[in-house]
């Protein structure tokens, strides 16, 4: 006899159907798992059999093959544990065959018999709906699963407890939807002394979703001015939120089911390696890019990163995903970010200071900002510098306009670029760029000299233009003027050209 239970293998954000197929054959005792599987699903055979021990039953002393179908795919996590000891029982006939080939299951067995969490489990649900399937999986995860649109839901503590439900002699609960998890305060506005330029870059980075570069020197405000941008960013539509829970799904942060609103906010240390950053590994996996998807990517310290590093985020800021390929596997991960970045002038930090001069300037600081890329920079939307904050500026009173009242701004401008079909007018390109963002002709003119004196890349003038486009919203204006376009440009001049 043959049994078959449905399970998943996960490819990036994908899910692609396995057949966990289990034959019990009279032969010698031997249990034995086929169909490339990697170390952790080979290490099943043994969590398998003492999860059953554990509940009083025993192996028969029979040849027993576990095939993971199609072959040709790659199995990886420890997520087949549950389906390979369900089909195991199915072909000892413990429990019904036909029963089990209404469910995609998944689940780690621990040797006392429970079903521990595994991550994607959101994503194995949504495929269970596409293919009009229920869902067994840990009971930790049951929140997480009824995301998934009405698909039902079996999320057992153990074992034992399931067996016993689909014998019909102990019914499990239906788990409920997790909870949308509260936003965490950030840091508000008011607490940013000074600073009127870089305040006003920042909105206009958050009205856009435009990446922003601030350069200044050591306490000057710049993480503080960085920690400010989520709260006046607006909130993740529904959809986005489920973008970007499943992302986390498959990272295995999801806690307890809790889908947040709030749009991710990723700072990574500029000690992170490549695949850290970009997602990668032995076993494919998310970075901080992708962990960061319809969210911030906060790197300090800039050219403290490696150059490698930092050029490895090129193709992602340019389409909005990262293709990690791999000997055996091609996986996409999204990561449509807003890039925030924040650096010193040099390496001691105080080039340009006119009290504490740098010893080696200019060389120090030409050296310093070379590590930085010509392309990186280009697609840059925003450069400011961030002057230093003396003590007289610390002593005087907190600004009246806080993060509210910039946020009120920014969600109408981000409201204006969803009629255009856009989530930000970062997103502007082809025939919608030159369809809302064309400026009038003395604007127009004005970009053009500045575009030669500036040697703009065709990058660099499109980005001006969403720039631009981004300023006429918050003045509410409908068309691009010569102001709009003189303050964009502005923000492309203070670090590298292009």
């Amino acid at each position: 006899m043959v049994a078959l239970v449905q399970t998943v293998a996960y490819l990036g954000l994908e899910a692609r159907s396995v057949e966990v197929q289990c034959q019990v054959a009279p032969s010698l005792p031997r249990f034995s798992i086929v169909g490339l599987p990697d170390k952790a699903v080979s290490e099943s055979r043994e969590r398998v059999q003492a999860a059953l021990s554990a509940m009083g039953l025993a192996l028969p002393p029979k040849r027993i093959t576990i095939n993971l179908s199609p072959v040709d795919l790659p199995k990886d996590g420890s997520h087949y544990d549950l389906p390979i000891a369900l089909a195991l029982l199915a072909a000892m006939g413990v429990t019904d065959a036909e029963q089990l080939g209404d469910w995609v299951a998944v689940g780690e067995l621990a040797l006392d018999g429970r079903i521990i969490a595994s991550p994607g489990v959101l994503i194995a649900a949504l495929h269970a709906n596409t293919i009009e399937c229920g869902l067994i999986c840990p009971q930790a995860q049951g929140p997480e699963a009824k995301w998934a649109s009405d698909v039902p839901v079996l999320a057992p503590r153990d074992l034992a407890s399931l067996l016993a439900h689909l014998k019909g002699t102990q019914a499990l609960p239906e788990p409920r939807a997790g909870a949308l998890a509260e936003a965490q305060a950030g840091n508000d506005l008011k607490q940013v002394k000074g600073q009127e330029s870089a305040k006003r870059a920042l909105e206009i980075a958050a009205a856009g979703g435009h990446n922003l570069l601030m350069m200044g020197p050591p306490g000057s405000g710049k993480s503080l001015l960085a920690s400010c941008l989520p709260a006046i960013l607006p909130q993740l539509t529904p959809a986005e939120a489920l973008e970007v829970s499943m992302v986390q799904s498959v990272a295995g942060t999801l806690e307890e089911g809790r889908i947040s609103r709030a749009r991710p906010f990723r700072a990574p240390h500029h000690s992170a390696s490549m695949a850290a950053l970009t997602g990668g590994g032995l076993k494919v996996r998310p970075g901080e890019v992708s962990l960061a998807h319809l969210g911030v990517l906060f790197l300090d310290e800039l050219p403290e990163f490696q150059r490698g590093v930092l050029d490895s985020l090129r193709q992602p800021l340019e389409t909005g995903k990262v293709d990690v390929a791999r000997a055996n596997a091609h996986v996409t991960f999204p990561a449509r970010v807003q890039l925030i970045a924040a650096m010193n002038p040099c390496r001691c930090g105080y080039a340009g200071d006119p009290v504490s001069q740098c010893n080696r300037y200019p060389r120090c600081a030409g050296d310093y900002q070379a590590r930085l890329s010509g392309p990186l920079l280009d697609r840059v939307d925003l450069h400011v510098e961030v002057a230093a904050v003396s003590a007289l500026d610390m002593a005087l009173p907190s600004p009246k306009e806080g993060s509210a009242e910039v946020a009120a701004r920014v969600e109408a401008a981000r409201k204006r670029a969803t009629k255009r079909g856009v989530r930000s007018n970062a997103e502007l390109e082809g025939e919608r760029l030159e369809q809302h963002a064309t400026p009038e002709n003395e604007a127009r003119g004005l970009l053009l000299k500045a575009a030669e004196k500036l040697n703009l890349s065709a990058r660099g003038y499109t980005r001006v233009l969403r720039v631009a486009r981004t300023i006429a919203d918050l003045a509410g204006a409908a068309q691009i003027g010569r102001p709009h376009v003189a303050e964009a440009l502005s923000y492309r001049q203070t670090i590298g050209r292009g």
